[in-house]
C-alpha cells in the first residue's frame, strides 16, 4: 500500500520519519502543507490520519519491528506517557529540565521502556536531534552523560538511517532551514560539505559524522535493487564487510532492495559450513535482506543461454590447451576454435555437458572481440567442465559456468539496477555489459568503490585457508584474522566497523589503512561504558605487607566505573599483605610515598631485592590522610586471598611481517614465527561473573575481551588483549610460540 506523508516543510515531523525508517515503512515525502497543519498520512484507498502521535502510534502498530509499540497494557501505557513528555524539549525555558529527568530515568535503563527500542525512544531521540545546536553542544558535556549515552547508542545501531534523516531535516539552527525544493531533492540527493577523496563529512547532531557524496546513477527512490554477492569459499572478512553495508546503505537509501545472492559457481572451493558462517556474519554486520538466492538456481537458465549464444553465433567452443589460450588471449590471436559451425559447437558443447573425455578437454568461449585493447573483451571464458560435486546441488552437472558469464546473467534475471563491484574489476565493466547486450538484457548500472586494504594482512580466502589448513590459527574465526568472526573476537564491536567503514565512504582511492584508526573507533565505544576490574602480572609479582593494615579484613561495594553506573558494582577486599605488579615495585624508592588505587595512601618503608635486582617483598604502612595529588606512583594491587582468580591474558601480532606484498612475492616468505603471546596474572573475584564475550578494563593493563570464562579454579580465565589505537603495546607479555 503507498503511503504519503504531508507535512509543512518548517515542521517535519521527525519522530514519525525516523520510526517509518527503522521500521522499514517507505514514505512518499510530501512537504507541502501550509504551516502549523498537521502531519498527515494519505493512504492509497483514500484514508488518511493525522496528528504528530497518532501517526507515530500508527508505525508503531504497522511495523514488523519486535515491541516497536504493541506490549503489555503497563509498557504500551508507558510508552504513550513518554510520547506525552516529547514537546518538553522544544521548550526553551524546560529544555535543561527534561535532559536532567530523562537522564536520570536512564540511569539504570538502556531504553525508556522495557528492554527493547520503542516508538518511546525515536519520539524523545527526535525531540532531542531536533533541537539541534542546543542539544549538539550537550552531547560534547559531561553533564548528562546517561542521556547522551543513550542518544550516541541509537545513533550507533541505526548509523545510515539517522545520518540520512538529520541532514534532511536539520540544519545547525534546528528543524526547518530547508526549503520544500531541498527537501524534496534530498528525498535522492543529500546536500553535503567538506569533500575530502570522495567522503564528505555532515555537521549535525553529535558531531561529525561521515555519509557519500556520490548517488547511484539513474536511481529511483523506492526501484533500487542491489545484490551483496560473496562467494562461499571461506567466512566474511574485514574487506566483504564493506561491499556488504555500502549495499546495505544505498537500499535504505533509496527504500529499495537487497538481495543476499552466494555466487556458488566453484565447487572446488565452496561449502555448506561458508555458505552457514556467511549468513551469520551478514547477521552480525545488521543487514537486513529481502531473500538469499543462489546462482546454482539459475544453472538451468544458464544452459540455455549458453546454447542460445552458441546458435546465434555469439559463443564457441575451444579446445585450445589452458596455457597456449592464454597466451593467445595476451597477444590477441584468434583460435583455430573461432571459425567452427554452429553444429560442431553444439555437438561439443552437448560433450561437455555429459562430462566426457572428450568434453574434458573444451571449454565455451564468448565471441568478443580478439583485437580489442582490452583485454577482458578477448574472447573470455565462459564455461568449464568440472567433475567436483557442488556443495548444494550435489553431482547433477558436470559443467559450471565462470563468474564472468553467470553475474551479469543473474543480476538481469533477479532485476538488479545497480551491481556494486570493487574497483579492481573496472576493467571487465565493457566486458559485463557486452555479455548483457548479447544475452539480451537491458542495462545494469555498475557502480565501483574501492576494496579495503590493510597493513600486515592477507584478504585472499586462499591464503587465508593455508592457515588454517596449516594449523597456523585456530580456524576462521581466530582472533589473528581479519575475518567479521576473528576481529569480533578479539573484542572489536560491530559500531565501530561501521563507523570505520562510513568513513571509507564510497571513495574510489584504493589505500592502505592503518588497523590502529579501527581500533581507535573502538576504544571510544567501549570506554565509556566497560567495567574496571584488577589484575597482578603472576611472574615474579611482588608482596606488600602493611604493618597497619587491617588486622580483619573487610570488604567494600565501589563501582566497576565511576563514570558509568550502568557498568555495576563490585566488591574489593582490603588486608594487610597485598600484591602488586613487579613492573610497579622496581621503581619504588625507600620512603617514598605511594598511592594504592581505590584505597589511599602508603609509605614504603622496607625493600627486599633479590641477586638479580628484583623486588622480592615490600614493607610499609597505611598513610590514608596523605594527598593522592602529590603521589608520583598510583599502584594496582589485589589483596592476598584465596579468592583470586587465575587469568591467562593473550596479545596478538599481525600473520605476516611486511606491511603489504608486492605482486610477485609469496606470502609465506613473511609468515610471522610468533603471533600468540600469553602472560599468566591474578584477577579480582569479581571476574568469576564474567561471560564470554564480556568486555573490560584492566586497570593500568588495557582492554579485554573474555574468550573462555571462569569454569574452575584450575583453570584460568582466558582473556584477549584489545588494541586501542596506540602504536605501542600497553602489556609486556611473554612470547610463546604457537
Amino acid at each position: 500500500m503507498e503511503i504519503k506523508l504531508s507535512f509543512p516543510a518548517d515542521s517535519p515531523p521527525l519522530a514519525v520519519i525516523v520510526a517509518a525508517k527503522i521500521g522499514g515503512i517507505s514514505l512518499s515525502i510530501d512537504p507541502s502543507l501550509s504551516s502549523g497543519a498537521p502531519p498527515s498520512l494519505l493512504f492509497s484507498d483514500g484514508t488518511n490520519l493525522s496528528g504528530l502521535f497518532v501517526l507515530l502510534r500508527y508505525v508503531g502498530r504497522a511495523v514488523e519491528f519486535p515491541n516497536f509499540y504493541l506490549r503489555d497494557a503497563f509498557e504500551s501505557s508507558k510508552i504513550d506517557e513518554w510520547l506525552d513528555y516529547a514537546p518538553v524539549f522544544s521548550s526553551g525555558s524546560e529544555f535543561e529540565g527534561a535532559c536532567r529527568y530523562v537522564d536520570g530515568c536512564l540511569l539504570h535503563n538502556t531504553f525508556l521502556v522495557g528492554h527493547n527500542l520503542s516508538i518511546a525512544d525515536t519520539a524523545i531521540w527526535s525531540a532531542l536531534a531536533g533541537t539541534g545546536q542546543r542539544w549538539q553542544s550537550l552531547c560534547n558535556s559531561k553533564k548528562y552523560e546517561n542521556l547522551v549515552r543513550w542518544f550516541n547508542s541509537i545513533h550507533a545501531e541505526y548509523d545510515a538511517v539517522l545520518n540520512e534523516v538529520t541532514a534532511m531535516y536539520i540544519g545547525k539552527k534546528g528543524l526547518g532551514t530547508q526549503s520544500v525544493s531541498k527537501v524534496q531533492e534530498n528525498q535522492v540527493s543529500t546536500s553535503h560539505s567538506n569533500n575530502v577523496d570522495g567522503v564528505i563529512t555532515e555537521k549535525g547532531v553529535g558531531g561529525s559524522r561521515p555519509t557519500f557524496e556520490v548517488n547511484l546513477p539513474d536511481a529511483v527512490v523506492g526501484k533500487v535493487r542491489v545484490r551483496f554477492a560473496p562467494e562461499p569459499s571461506g567466512y566474511l572478512h574485514i574487506g566483504h564487510s564493506k561491499a556488504a553495508l555500502l549495499n546495505k546503505y544505498f537500499a535504505e537509501r533509496y527504500e529499495g532492495k537487497l538481495i543476499v545472492r552466494f555466487d556458488d559457481t566453484n565447487p572446488d572451493k565452496e561449502s555448506s559450513e561458508f555458505v552457514d558462517n556467511l549468513l551469520k556474519d551478514i547477521e552480525t554486520l545488521g543487514i537486513k535482506y529481502e531473500t538469499v538466492t543462489y546462482t546454482s538456481d539459475y544453472f538451468p537458465n544458464m544452459i540455455e543461454m549458453a546454447e542460445k549464444l552458441i546458435r546465434e553465433g555469439k559463443a564457441y567452443i575451444d579446445d585450445t590447451p589452458r596455457e597456449q589460450m592464454q597466451q593467445q588471449r595476451m597477444e590477441g590471436i584468434e583460435s583455430k576454435c573461432r571459425s567452427n559451425s554452429v553444429e560442431e559447437n553444439l555437438k561439443l558443447w552437448k560433450e561437455m555437458v555429459a562430462g566426457s573425455a572428450r568434453g574434458l578437454m573444451c571449454c565455451l568461449r564468448g565471441k568478443l572481440n580478439m583485437q580489442d585493447p582490452n583485454k577482458s573483451l578477448r574472447d573470455p571464458v565462459y564455461y568449464r567442465c568440472n567433475l567436483t560435486p557442488h556443495h548444494k546441488i550435489g553431482a547433477r552437472y558436470k559443467i559450471y559456468p565462470t563468474y564472468d558469464f553467470a553475474c551479469p546473467f543473474v543480476d538481469a534475471v533477479e532485476g538488479i539496477t545497480h551491481a556494486l563491484r570493487s574497483s579492481e574489476y573496472h576493467d571487465r565493466n565493457d566486458q559485463y555489459h557486452w555479455i548483457l547486450k548479447d544475452m539480451g538484457f537491458p542495462k545494469v548500472h555498475l557502480y565501483e568503490f574501492s576494496r579495503v586494504n590493510m597493513v600486515y594482512t592477507l584478504l585472499s580466502k586462499r591464503k587465508l585457508l593455508w592457515f588454517v589448513q596449516n594449523g597456523l590459527v585456530e580456524g576462521w574465526d581466530d582472533p589473528r584474522f581479519p575475518t567479521v568472526q576473528g576481529i569480533v573476537r578479539r573484542g572489536l564491536k560491530i559500531e565501530a566497523l561501521i563507523q570505520f567503514m562510513l568513513e571509507q565512504g564510497a571513495s574510489k582511492n584504493l589505500n592502505l589503512m592503518e588497523w590502529d584508526k579501527l581500533w581507535a573507533i573502538n576504544k571510544k565505544i567501549i570506554d565509556p561504558v566497560c567495567p574496571r576490574h584488577t589484575a597482578v602480572t603472576e611472574e615474579r609479582r611482588v608482596l606488600f605487607t602493611l604493618t597497619n593494615g587491617p588486622e580483619d579484613p573487610f570488604v567494600r561495594v565501589i563501582p566497576k566505573h565511576k563514570k558509568y553506573e550502568g557498568a555495576g558494582e563490585k566488591a574489593t577486599s582490603y588486608t594487610k599483605r597485598i600484591w602488586i605488579d613487579q613492573d610497579d615495585a622496581k621503581f619504588i624508592s625507600a620512603n617514598e610515598e605511594v598511592t594504592l588505587m581505590d584505597w589511599g595512601n602508603a609509605i614504603i618503608k622496607e625493600i627486599e631485592k633479590d641477586q638479580e635486582g628484583y623486588v622480592t617483598q615490600l614493607i610499609g604502612v597505611l598513610h590514608l590522610e596523605g594527598s593522592v595529588k602529590t603521589t608520583k606512583l598510583k599502584l594496582t594491587w589485589l589483596s592476598d586471598t584465596n579468592e583470586l582468580v587465575t587469568l591467562s591474558l593473550v596479545d596478538f601480532d599481525h600473520l605476516i611481517t611486511k606491511k603489504k606484498l608486492e605482486e610477485d612475492e609469496d606470502f609465506i616468505d613473511v609468515v610471522n614465527p610468533c603471533t600468540k603471546m600469553e602472560t599468566a596474572a591474578l584477577g579480582d573475584s569479581n571476574m568469576r561473573n564474567l561471560k564470554r564475550g564480556d568486555i573490560l578494563q584492566l586497570e593500568r593493563k588495557g582492554y579485554f575481551r573474555c574468550d573462555v570464562p571462569f569454569v574452575r579454579p584450575s583453570k584460568p580465565i582466558v582473556l584477549f588483549a584489545i588494541p586501542d589505537g596506540k602504536q605501542t603495546a600497553v602489556m609486556k607479555f611473554q612470547k610463546l610460540k604457537y
